[in-house]
């Protein structure tokens, strides 16, 4: 199964790529095929191709919830993936980071997307078991 994870770096963009990455490999050692895709660079990729999204952030700033508007418009012009079977996640960082997951969560269904389980990860370690585990297929 092709999966894609994305993620969406804000203030430690380090931090999320190796949870990101983590993610992937937990779910390539399910036997999947996945894409890692950063959505600040690469915000012209198309994600009708894929059969599983998984998609991260992070809060904007320490003390709020709220996640990049980026994502949204991102989202809406990637190509189709309403009804496409979808994970969230978000890096913790602040207290707020359940509020950020929300936030995240109500973009994605927003398009129509069809969440199976969202997290809020705090370690790539953490993140690598997660995607081993992930009901994907």
């Amino acid at each position: 199964m092709r999966v894609a994870v994305l993620y969406y770096p804000v203030g430690h963009p380090e931090r999320l790529k190796a949870i990101s990455q983590a993610i992937a490999a937990g779910i390539e050692s399910q036997g999947h095929q996945v894409s890692i895709i950063d959505v600040s660079r690469d915000d012209d990729r198309k994600l009708t191709i894929f059969e599983y999204i998984c998609f991260g952030t992070e809060a904007v700033s320490y003390f709020s919830g709220k996640v990049p508007q980026q994502i949204g418009r991102y989202l809406s012009s990637s190509g189709i993936v309403a009804g496409k079977r979808c994970f969230a996640f978000v890096a913790k960082r602040g207290p707020f980071s359940g509020r950020s997951l929300s936030r995240l969560m109500k973009q994605m269904e927003g398009e129509g997307m069809f969440l199976k389980y969202s997290e809020v990860l705090s370690s790539p370690g953490e993140a690598k078991e997660i995607g081993r585990r992930l009901n994907i297929g």
